[in-house]
């Protein structure tokens, strides 16, 4: 069951209207633009668990193509955004070195679905996540983050080289961009939406 909240709250004419919280996971690999895309939508002040990178931390964390990253995210990152008026998403970006994978079970708890951020020139670095996903038949949608400088590769390229399972949604977006970020998580939770009520679909079938 997706996590959810729901409350209601008057309004001027008396009439309720019911607020819907749903869960959304940012996901993907070291330095592929998680907590910037987190920043970016949020239209509250997010939480951020980041800390300096550390000379030992050199030793298991490949920083190769993001040289000039000097932060990682060592629990969460976390935000609110409002789709429209009534539903209200709750962001957490996950860490992304595999020594904090730890926390994905508890941080995907109740999750409606989920972002994997790519980029193309370390595609190889969000296959744990999108194993992660699928293995839990947690619904998620790839977003190629476009790098400066980066090879442009459509969606169906990044799907196949994915290997995604049919039907799996793949967008290009700026992790930078409020409004790029904005349409990826409306696509996710479409798409999750479709998948949740395929399955309950079939369960009454």
């Amino acid at each position: 069951m997706a996590y959810e909240r729901s409350e209601s709250t008057g309004t001027d004419d008396g009439a309720d209207t019911t607020s819907l919280a749903l869960k959304i996971l940012i996901a993907g690999g070291f330095g592929v633009g998680k907590t910037t895309l987190v920043g970016a939508v949020s239209e509250i002040r997010p939480l951020r668990t980041e800390e300096t990178l550390s000379r030992a931390g050199e030793l298991v964390d490949d920083t190769g193509g993001v040289d000039q990253k000097t932060t990682t995210t060592v629990a969460m990152d976390f935000g609110r955004i409002t789709i429209r008026s009534g539903l209200s998403l709750y962001l957490f970006g996950t860490p992304g070195q595999d020594r904090f994978w730890f926390l994905w079970d508890e941080l995907s708890q109740g999750a409606l679905g989920a972002v994997v951020l790519a980029d193309t020139r370390r595609l190889e670095d969000c296959f744990p996540a999108v194993d992660y996903f699928e293995h839990r038949k947690i619904p998620f949608v790839v977003a190629v983050n476009c790098f400066t400088g980066a090879r442009a590769y459509g969606a169906a390229e990044v799907s196949r080289a994915l290997d995604l399972d049919r039907g799996t949604p793949v967008v290009l977006c700026d992790a930078r961009d409020r409004d790029s970020g904005k349409e990826v998580l409306i696509r996710v939770v479409e798409y999750a939406g479709r998948m949740h009520t395929a399955r309950l679909l079939d369960t009454v079938g």
